[in-house]
């Protein structure tokens, strides 16, 4: 059984979350965020989450075709990145899951499952 916490990010909401012309080129916005991520797989996010952690990255639109890397696995939301991600938190029920959004929806959505949820600020970023 997997004991690594599962890091869920909401790719387009935390790209949109900072107005820095990504909308010009989503597929890079969402490469440069997963290249963000890497470090937190070996690194977690002092203090609430100590590594290991299974980083995901969930991305959709024009960023569906991001590949993952050794450090952050992509998932690619065939529809709604949202159900997306409620899925990844349903499907992993004995592990701690936390899942990075600003989204309202999508926070409720995920705690009644059982999952902590914070915002994009919470992310250390370059």
């Amino acid at each position: 059984m997997e004991t690594r916490p599962l890091l869920i990010v909401d790719g387009a909401n935390v790209v949109g979350s900072r107005p820095d012309g990504w909308w010009r080129d989503r597929a890079g916005a969402a490469a440069r965020l997963r290249d963000a991520l890497a470090p937190l797989a070996e690194v977690g996010v002092p203090p609430e989450l100590p590594p290991p952690v299974e980083v995901v990255l969930v991305v959709e639109g024009a960023a569906r075709e991001v590949p993952g890397t050794a450090e952050v696995r992509t998932v690619a939301a065939p529809a709604s990145g949202d159900d997306t991600i409620v899925a990844l938190v349903r499907d992993a029920p004995q592990r701690r899951r936390l899942v990075v959004t600003a989204d309202r929806e999508l926070r409720a959505r995920v705690t009644a499952l059982g999952a902590e949820v914070h915002g994009p600020r919470w992310l250390p970023r370059p």
